[in-house]
């Protein structure tokens, strides 16, 4: 392995939301690479591979979107390859090309992430493509929904950890008060605890402001061989650690269903790679389907030996030790599930950078962030580490 030193040379994400201007993939992956690309200071030639990430073809009808995205995106004569791993699709993607560049096959690789997970189809078609994410012989086509499983999921978390609704509440307006100061968020609100204990019952106990929201939306990202940068972007930050792991597809086959195994098994190998532990990371993205996943997340990650105490000690704020999911998460900011790895990669990069949105940038760098995601009930995991100030390869 050629082991380069991989700086993320270039970072952007467009407005999460439904999108209803007439506009489609196509556009908004055009719109976030573009400015990735010129971040970085590189030019269009420069790139040597691209990988996309997208969910699922039911949203965009097309099979094939990662050639069709390198014809759009000028980028004509590379290699294109598509990446899908449910939720966990932006971040394997990130893997990928990372891998790419470590290995000396690719200098310069564009990583898009993108889906029309809003505005494609109905709402209650979208739940049950979703649902055929689990085992669709099993799950998805019995009617059982995403809200369902995460729900038992958590309720066997609560039984080894004291939980409550108001720890619930506080995780979904942290992220939600994040997204106000966001101006590319889905769902900036400012509601009480009151508001969220009179929102609906989904499946519980979670209601409806405890979920994210379906969300339209493109991230991008450069990853470079730092030894090929322009001087301008050699101090960029550095992706020094990828984990990825799988658990059962089946809640019930788990000997702790409360549990995200897999997320702690990627989470061993990104640290080992980065040569570092939990406790280093000060930053993190984490992957928030739902409010508790939150919590599951942060516990199963090691970003806490106490992760109640901690969340009521303020430890995850803005203002506190490891703040997360500054973005808004996807709670807040959103969830186009091909772009949601990808754009948590990008905010990262961007934060230890010292350039995201003026009211969310904390005014001390962290030096260790983590990008968090997951696919299924947390069957697919998948983590990225990216740390300050990229070293010559």
């Amino acid at each position: 392995m050629h082991d380069a030193t991989v700086t993320v040379s270039g970072a952007a994400v467009t407005p999460f939301n439904r999108r209803r201007d007439g506009t489609g993939l196509r556009d908004w992956a055009a719109s976030a690479f573009d400015a990735a690309l010129a971040m970085s200071d590189l030019h269009r030639g420069d790139i040597d591979a691209l990988y996309v990430a997208s969910e699922s073809d039911f949203f965009h009808l097309q099979l094939n979107p990662a050639s069709v995205l390198a014809t759009e995106l000028g980028l004509a004569g590379v290699s294109a390859t598509r990446c899908e791993g449910g939720g966990a699709s932006g971040q394997l993607a990130v893997h990928a090309a990372l891998r790419a560049v470590q290995s000396g096959a690719a200098r310069h690789v564009a990583v898009v992430g993108v889906d029309p997970s809003a505005s494609s189809l109905p709402g209650d078609d979208i739940r049950t493509l979703y649902g055929f994410s689990f085992d669709a012989w099993t799950d998805g086509m019995t009617g059982l929904t995403s809200t369902a499983l995460y729900a038992l999921s958590y309720q066997a978390f609560t039984e080894s950890h004291t939980v409550s609704d108001s720890d619930l509440a506080t995780v979904t307006i942290q992220n939600r008060s994040n997204a106000c100061h966001n101006p590319g968020a889905h769902l900036g609100r400012t509601d009480s605890a009151e508001d969220i204990a009179n929102s609906p019952v989904i499946a519980h106990p979670y209601r409806r402001l405890h979920c994210s929201p379906l969300s339209d939306g493109a991230a991008a990202l450069i990853l470079s061989d730092t030894s090929h940068l322009p001087t301008t972007r050699k101090s960029a930050p550095r992706v020094v650690g990828a984990g990825a792991a799988t658990d059962h597809m089946h809640l019930g086959a788990r000997a702790k269903p409360g549990l995200f195994s897999a997320k702690t098994r990627a989470m061993q190998r990104a640290c080992a790679e980065a040569d570092v532990t939990p406790s280093a990371v000060n930053y993190a993205e984490i992957y928030d389907a739902y409010a508790g996943a939150q919590l599951q997340g942060i516990a199963a990650l090691g970003l806490s030996g106490d992760v109640i105490r901690d969340l009521r000690a303020g430890r995850f704020a803005p203002n506190g030790a490891c703040p997360i999911n500054l973005s808004g998460g996807l709670m807040g900011q959103g969830a186009p599930v091909g772009a949601t790895g990808v754009a948590q990669t990008a905010t990262c990069a961007l934060i230890l950078e010292g350039r995201y949105h003026p009211d969310l940038q904390p005014q001390t760098l962290p030096q260790i962030a983590l990008a968090d995601t997951h696919g299924g009930i947390c069957t697919t995991s998948a983590v990225t580490l990216l740390a300050q100030g990229a070293r010559a390869a």
